[in-house]
């Protein structure tokens, strides 16, 4: 599993003529850094760093207050078509992007963000994944808790905040990392609603080096160094609430 990451890293180290050689050899003859110089240098590569970052974490947030809430709403709370709004959020699950990605695009052209970092987050605020999540975890939470906190005279919302959101932690954390993985390597929206290059995200920045530097592949490779970098960082972080949310999610 480590070996291609381990081969990427040592090629953003070789020059070209190693990497294409008809004898190549594992580790470079004599190691540069001239691929990652010409990806900070010949594009606005932190720049499109930040655009993820900033993208990713809105996404990331929004995506995890919405599904707690929801998922409190349908957890603790009886309303009449509870059970088939449920399973209409549900349904969502099964369908593909590809079939909503030209409506998606009508709606976002009619707020007039095209070419807009809000037409990658406002799309992905709510997750049909995250309330299903977070509405079979809470449900576990007994409702003792939360009427203790009615008779103290606590409000719906610091019920909510105050005595779900803390329980409900580990699978929060599961859903974040999901949620950012997902958000920090999505190529085919941002391709769709990004037109200027200032405005790319990362995933789309390595297809540029890709095309431009068709031949450099040490700058390929070095881009796609730096742009693992936060995803490895944030699993490697959160490992354990990451296989802890597998489980959680199979389990439920």
């Amino acid at each position: 599993m480590c070996l291609p990451y381990l081969w990427m890293v040592i090629s953003s180290l070789k020059s070209n003529l190693e990497i294409i050689s008809m004898q190549p050899k594992m580790l470079p003859e004599s190691p540069t850094f001239s691929g990652y110089e010409k990806v900070l240098t010949d594009a606005p590569f932190m720049r499109w760093f930040f655009n993820s970052l900033v993208t990713s974490v809105c996404i990331t947030v929004g995506t995890l207050f919405t599904s707690a809430l929801a998922g409190y709403v349908f957890a603790k709370f009886r309303f009449f078509g509870k059970s088939v709004m449920f399973i209409a959020i549900l349904a969502t699950m099964m369908v593909p992007f590809q079939v909503v990605m030209i409506p998606t695009y009508l709606i976002i052209t009619k707020l007039n963000l095209v070419n807009n970092l809000s037409a990658i987050v406002l799309p992905s605020l709510v997750s049909a994944f995250g309330v299903f999540l977070c509405k079979q975890f809470i449900e576990g939470i007994p409702k003792d808790l939360s009427e203790a906190g009615r008779i103290d005279g606590a409000g719906e919302f610091r019920l909510f905040r105050s005595l779900i959101v803390p329980q409900i932690t580990p699978v929060l954390s599961a859903l974040g990392i999901f949620t950012f993985m997902a958000a920090w390597n999505n190529y085919l929206w941002p391709l769709i609603v990004l037109n200027e290059q200032n405005k790319m995200t990362v995933p789309l920045a390595l297809v540029f080096f890709n095309s431009r530097h068709a031949v450099n592949y040490n700058v390929v490779m070095s881009a796609a160094v730096l742009i693992m970098i936060p995803v490895i960082a944030v699993f490697l972080i959160f490992q354990r609430h990451f296989i802890k949310g597998l489980t959680i999610s199979g389990l439920k």
